[in-house]
């Protein structure tokens, strides 16, 4: 049976999961600031609970972003040192649709529309609907102000989405976007970022080692400046 790492830094919240035999186990922890210090001997800790060493991995799924982007960057160094050391292959998965799944493991939602808070006034957005047990992206994720935040333009009304994330917590006034209950303030969990990593497993979308890349979507932070 195939046996997967996943592990997500890209917010508050430090996580990772572990599929082996059938089983998934997680360690979740909200610790701002402390990813880089704990994510090691969580990873660690998780393997010693499956009784399994890091060569039992057949392949490693990592929180992409958007997100944090110190939390990013933790979460590619591990997810590549891994990877290259153990010659496995990668899944990458957003962190938007890792807040969509949990809203679907814990709420049940068909139709989550997720937003972390981007600071500069600004929020990561997506929308997504459940397909088969997994949470499908509908459009395009995308980084904006929460006035102009939307529903893909073949969606329901506006009281059949779950909205889900911290972008709602801070902007939820500012959003035209009225969803069907009082927004969840969640945090990305690696149990669910395991679960999307699976489905893309199953379909053979795992990636070489080199190819665990963060996605920022902002494009003045994800492209260095030129020499001068």
């Amino acid at each position: 049976m195939t046996t997967l790492l996943a592990l997500d830094t890209a917010t508050e919240a430090c996580s990772v999961a572990l599929l082996h035999d059938g089983r998934v186990l997680s360690h979740y922890e909200v610790i701002p600031r402390l990813h880089a210090q704990r994510l090691l001997p969580m990873i660690k800790d998780l393997l010693a609970e499956a009784g399994i060493a890091l060569s039992a991995l057949d392949g490693v799924a990592f929180g992409r972003g958007p997100g944090a982007f110190t939390g990013v960057r933790i979460a590619i160094g591990v997810v590549q040192g891994l990877a290259f050391a153990l010659e496995r292959p990668v899944l990458p998965v957003s962190t938007l649709a890792v807040l969509a799944q949990r809203a679907l493991r814990e709420q049940g939602a068909t139709q989550v529309a997720a937003a972390i808070d981007a600071r500069m006034d600004e929020v990561y957005w997506g929308c997504y609907r459940e397909q088969q047990g997994e949470m499908r992206l509908q459009g395009l994720e995308a980084v904006l102000p929460p006035e102009r935040v939307s529903l893909p333009t073949e969606a329901d009304a506006s009281a059949d989405w779950i909205a889900a994330g911290t972008g709602w917590g801070s902007y939820a006034a500012r959003m035209p976007v009225k969803p069907l209950a009082e927004p969840q303030v969640l945090l990305p969990h690696a149990q669910d970022l395991l679960a999307l990593a699976g489905f893309a497993w199953a379909r053979g979308e795992a990636l070489p080692a080199d190819m665990a890349q963060p996605v920022y979507l902002r494009d003045q932070v994800a492209t260095p400046k030129a020499a001068p």
